[in-house]
């Protein structure tokens, strides 16, 4: 797994000289770029990931650094020096580092004790953007190796983190299903019902008082709004994603736009259709219940669906954008109606991560939620919505006759 190959930076040197009749000059300097590289990705043994320097030449503009006596034709002549041979001042060296917005706390630690630290062991200075939209944080220190040692220790954090549940999944690839009205109704209508709101439905006359008994009831089986999933947003999961900056995201980009042609044919180029019909629990016991969603069949049964997520996730793993636990996990596609995970609580001491389904189960367990075409594969970002109320989309491709009507 590739996780720091974004991880791109560039090292300005400034030099100073104190001579009397010094002028600026231009230099060429090179980019540095260092990355993870996962040897298992690239067929090797599955070994600790090593740091790699890369050097790419480059053009930049640097100028001397001339102290205030030298400024003002006062230079005198350092001891044991000629007097037309320049004296080189100490050097300065700053790494422009790409991490992503996302792990930026992650490099200052609790109350900035992670930063301290590195700043302390390494001599350099940690510089962090003043907008949360910047990607970049700049380390600055006394030489070339200081820098450079304090780019790996931050490459270590980011690779320890980003293998973590600590940093939560930024992106997924989706199959939206939010785009049948007529289904996001039969959910809304799975909502009220359960939540005891169906008169809501009717006219403003006619609406009755909720029974606090049957709110107290809902309440005791763990079963309240904020573990239903919003109707506008659902939809079925081929991939999760970890996307913690920019480059990684087109990168993302670039690998769905690439393999349409390759989608097309393992659909054998013809429109998909899936049935969703009952309900069943994901793990656990229906009276313990943490997801709850409604099973997924492909209308014909000849595999094309299962075959078009596997080019999905194939590509996606060999450009190095999935985590080894999610590349090696079998995929299981199922809607999902009700997570215990999106559980909103006022008091953060008082954990429920269960509910109790077993009379959702009877009610709904045998319920027809119809067909539906499979129209449009997204890369969506998580935690963000458009207008229509679905995950931003950042990139997508069609299934075969999949133009929304």
């Amino acid at each position: 797994m590739l996780t720091c190959r974004s991880l791109f930076f560039r090292i300005d040197r400034v030099v100073g000289f104190t001579s009397r009749c010094l002028k600026s000059k231009q230099e060429r300097f090179r980019i540095m770029s260092f990355f993870r590289r996962n040897s298992a990705m690239d067929g090797g043994s599955k070994k600790e990931n090593m740091v790699n320097l890369v050097w790419r030449p480059i053009s930049t503009h640097s100028s001397s650094v001339v102290d205030s006596e030298a400024a003002e034709g006062q230079c005198s002549k350092p001891s044991g020096v000629s007097e037309r041979a320049p004296v080189v001042s100490s050097a300065k060296h700053s790494v422009s580092l790409e991490v992503g917005a996302s792990l930026m706390k992650f490099i200052k630690g609790k109350e900035g004790t992670t930063q301290m630290k590195i700043e302390e062991e390494m001599g350099v200075k940690i510089i962090f953007p003043s907008s949360r939209n910047e990607d970049h944080i700049i380390i600055e220190g006394g030489s070339v190796d200081c820098v450079t040692k304090a780019s790996e220790r931050i490459a270590t954090i980011i690779h320890e983190v980003v293998k973590s549940p600590t940093l939560d999944y930024s992106h997924f690839v989706s199959l939206p299903l939010a785009i049948h009205p007529e289904l996001v109704a039969k959910l809304v209508n799975f909502q009220n019902s359960i939540l005891g709101n169906n008169s809501l439905a009717g006219d403003k006359q006619d609406v009755q008082p909720v029974d606090e008994t049957r709110l107290y009831t809902l309440a005791e089986l763990g079963i309240e709004k904020s573990i239903f999933i919003k109707p506008s947003t659902f939809h079925l999961t081929v991939l999760m994603l970890k996307l913690w900056n920019k480059d990684r995201v087109n990168a993302a980009r670039d690998v769905l736009k690439s393999i349409s042609p390759s989608v097309m044919d393992a659909l054998d180029n013809r429109p998909l259709f899936i049935r969703l019909k009952g309900l069943d629990c994901m793990r656990g016991s229906l009276a313990k219940a943490r997801v709850l969603y409604i099973p997924v069949e492909e209308i014909g049964d000849e595999g094309r669906l299962l075959r078009a997520c596997k080019v999905i996730t194939d590509a996606f793993v060999k450009a190095g954008l999935v985590l080894e636990k999610d590349a090696n996990q079998s995929l299981k596609l199922h809607a999902t109606v009700m997570n215990a995970r999106h559980r909103k609580r006022k008091d953060k001491r008082k954990k429920m991560d269960t509910f109790d389904a077993r009379e959702i189960h009877k009610q709904f367990g045998t319920e027809d939620w119809g067909e539906y075409r499979i129209q449009e594969v997204h890369l969506s970002q998580r935690f963000v919505f458009d207008q229509s109320g679905y995950y931003r989309c950042c990139a997508s491709i069609p299934f075969p006759g999949g133009h929304r009507d």
